[in-house]
């Protein structure tokens, strides 16, 4: 079958490996769809992991949809033409992170996957991924690039539950790429008053006003002001930064009122550190915290909202390539100038 190897940025090459073979209480499912994030093309983050590994290259893709065509034995509650939604990691659900919450901080979680990644033709789906809640079998209604975002949304919704982000609340994101796109619309959804968003990018910035925020500005603003003219001079309740850009860092800092919460979904590379006004975030109980991926349960409240329509996610593809042009995709998704989620079509 053809896959995709990932060397760096500027190197990705297809290749050809055997089909995976599937043993008892397996899954062998054909990818219809597999969307490219953007941590596929953060090279610090993918060549630690090749360190980690061993290797040279990585065959990436964990936002996939697709039909089981093989199902091992003594595996019950599958069949053959299910198309599913495929969770790459897992929780154990037994270790005292997971016992409080932190199911993405499990050594499980950080340690399992499918074989081999989304951009491929066939991934095997261990039993371990089956057994921990992260296989969903799509509804008739429900699209295999709906499916593509339940991983992406359900970090979404991970990071917003997180910052209990509700009604009468103010929001301010900080990049409005497609996971900036995602916040605004489940912010909306939890009831915010009102959602501001920033980016660089004048494409992304008429996008996220298109799918529900309510003032955008320039990045290079200054937001603050921007806040107090926009906001009944008030800051932002809750900050969210979408970007790893450390200026934005830096901004959501100045951008969130008393009582506030600031919460990094993406963080700039490793040894990048952030000065932090921590004698006034005491004073004005400021929350600072994180969000990284998604658990089981994220990802049903991700498929829920999905299945009810009331989140746009397969409108926010603008670009649709077979494997054999994954170079090209990268370079769209690196590129980034009117682009929003590019998706593989590793069948087509």
């Amino acid at each position: 079958m053809k896959v995709a190897r990932y060397y760096s940025n500027d190197d990705v090459r297809l290749d050809e490996i055997p089909k995976p073979t599937i043993g008892p209480g397996e899954l062998l499912v054909k990818v219809k769809k597999s969307g490219i994030c953007g941590s596929d093309v953060l090279e610090y983050y993918r060549f630690a992991k090749m360190k980690k590994l061993g290797v040279d290259n990585l065959i990436l893709g964990h936002e996939i949809a697709g039909d089981i065509v093989e199902v091992g034995a003594g595996l019950k509650g599958f069949k053959i033409g299910d198309r599913v939604f495929v969770s790459h990691h897992v929780p154990c659900f037994d270790c005292n992170y997971c016992n409080h919450g932190h199911h993405t901080a499990c050594d499980l979680l950080h340690n399992t996957n499918f074989d081999p990644g989304g951009f491929a033709e066939y991934i095997r789906i261990p039993n371990v991924n089956i057994e921990k809640k992260g296989v969903f079998v799509l509804d008739k209604s429900v699209t295999y690039e709906d499916g593509v975002f339940i991983e992406p949304f359900g970090c979404v919704c991970r990071a917003q539950r997180l910052a209990n982000v509700g009604k009468g609340l103010t929001v301010l994101i900080l990049g409005s790429g497609v996971s900036g796109i995602l916040h605004a619309q489940l912010a909306k959804l939890r009831g915010a008053k009102k959602v501001f968003a920033t980016d660089i990018n004048d494409y992304r910035l008429r996008k996220i006003q298109d799918f529900g925020a309510d003032e955008i500005f320039h990045a290079n603003e200054n937001l603050p002001l921007k806040l107090l003219e926009y906001n009944e001079n008030k800051l932002a309740d809750i900050v969210i930064v979408c970007t790893g850009a450390l200026a934005a860092a830096k901004q959501a800092l100045n951008c969130v009122a008393p009582g506030g919460k600031v919460i990094f979904f993406a963080v700039p590379g490793p040894g990048v550190n952030l000065e932090i006004p921590i004698n006034d975030y005491w004073r004005n109980e400021i929350t600072l915290t994180t969000s990284y991926g998604a658990a089981p349960e994220d990802l049903q409240e991700s498929y829920v909202w999905i299945l009810s329509k009331r989140i746009s996610v397969s409108e926010l593809i603008t670009h649709r390539l077979p494997l054999n042009q994954i170079r090209d995709a990268f370079k769209i998704v690196i590129d980034a100038t009117e682009s929003l989620k590019v998706v593989i079509e590793p069948d087509k």
